[in-house]
């Protein structure tokens, strides 16, 4: 692996200030799954975050499918659809997955970790082995 990059949550973009989401670190190594850029379409500065998009491709659904088989029936810890919770939050540990396989197909590939406040991502992300940040310890890497 060559360097890292971050897959960033809802949880995160929302703690960051618009400086920092626009800053040279965010723009060359973090992307923001399409689902998170739903939940937040309300920042204003959502036009600049779309560009960092991490597009839901085939892969990343087939990963999804994995991501899903591993939540037990009746756990709406990662995913509420009765409360609108966590819509986003199986895709970012799927775009993380794709990003894993895509990494390990190249020579030079980069770890991906999810940055995220989010208990139960993270709690997904070790089931995978996927490394995971705060949004307190991606601040010390903008600094």
């Amino acid at each position: 692996m060559i360097g890292r990059r971050y897959l960033l949550d809802n949880t995160v973009l929302t703690q960051l200030t618009i400086e920092q989401r626009g800053s040279r670190f965010v723009s060359e190594r973090c992307r923001v799954p399409g689902e998170v850029l739903h939940e937040a379409r309300f920042l204003p500065d959502i036009e600049l975050l779309r560009t960092f998009e991490y597009p839901t491709s085939a892969r990343v659904l087939a990963r999804l499918v994995e991501v899903m088989s591993r939540v037990r029936v009746g756990d709406f810890g990662l995913l509420d659809l009765y409360n609108n919770r966590g819509s986003a939050d199986p895709l970012l540990v799927a775009c993380a997955l794709d990003a894993r396989e895509e990494a390990e197909e190249g020579l030079f590939g980069y770890e991906w970790m999810v940055v995220t406040n989010d208990r139960a991502v993270r709690t997904m992300c070790d089931e995978f082995d996927v490394g995971t940040l705060s949004s307190d310890e991606l601040l010390q890497r903008l600094d």
